[in-house]
């Protein structure tokens, strides 16, 4: 693996706050058309064995940009899960409700996360996965959840075609409803570290930890150690946001090999 499509501290404490990334792999010319045109031929949903029916898909998890990414926050070692599903979001079709996946177990280490890969153009009117930055550190059952609309803070993943934009599994999501002529692609997948770091595994500036924490910078921090102070997309209540900066910062040290 190039180090250059590797993460910085700066994108790992974003991650860690905010709860996702973005990359635009700059796949081969043709491939997301190719792979947006099998998903409009299949007349079923084959689950799991997407990647069976449409086996392009790997190009796209092979590429380095995504590798990169995944090597930085899950370790040189992760895995693809056997579990993956195209969302199919047919043309004039309602929202989905706001809702986390998995148990509702409070999971404050990173270990596993999503990556929802969009082959197509995603825009306003195409019902996009709609993400609440900073919300995977709180658990909420989707009973409790279903009469929120929006959400302070909130950010439709209005992207361009080959995005892979990687969650955190706990991250609040939906999906607005979409009022287009088009089916709207999303396979989602999900992946898992299988070895914990003894050493961070993205470009990692061993200074980074030396830069001093600046109050008057914290609407531009760059560096980790103020993003994980300072960084509020939720802006909670001060009581709120030291119980996230603890959690942070164990995510950081579980991340940079400090497993005591």
């Amino acid at each position: 693996m190039d180090d250059s499509f590797l993460l910085s501290d700066g994108e790992v404490a974003e991650f860690i706050v905010k709860g996702y990334h973005l990359v635009e792999p700059e796949l081969p010319a043709g491939l997301n058309e190719s792979i947006a045109d099998q998903l409009d031929a299949l007349d079923h949903n084959p689950g799991d064995a997407i990647t069976e029916a449409v086996p392009e898909l790997w190009q796209v998890l092979d590429h380095p940009q995504v590798k990169g990414a995944l090597i930085s926050l899950l370790g040189h070692e992760y895995e693809v899960q056997s579990h993956r599903h195209w969302h199919c979001k047919q043309p004039h079709s309602g929202h989905m409700n706001w809702h986390q996946d998995g148990l509702n177990n409070r999971d404050t280490l990173i270990n596993r996360f999503l990556g929802l890969y969009y082959p197509t153009d995603i825009t306003p009117d195409m019902g996009p996965t709609v993400i609440v930055p900073g919300t995977q550190f709180r658990n909420a059952p989707t009973d409790r959840m279903a009469h929120y609309t929006n959400i302070r803070g909130q950010v439709p993943l209005v992207v361009k075609a080959g995005t892979v934009a990687f969650t955190h599994y706990d991250l609040w999501h939906g999906t607005a409803a979409n009022r287009s002529d088009h089916k709207r692609h999303m396979i989602k997948f999900l992946f898992r570290r299988t070895k914990e770091n003894e050493q961070p595994s993205w470009n990692h500036d061993p200074e980074s930890k030396d830069k001093p924490t600046d109050w008057n910078a914290r609407d531009t921090a760059a560096d980790p150690n103020n993003i994980l102070n300072f960084s509020n997309p939720l802006q909670v209540s001060q009581s709120d946001h030291y119980k996230e900066r603890a959690i942070r910062r164990k995510n950081w040290d579980y991340l940079m090999g400090k497993t005591a």
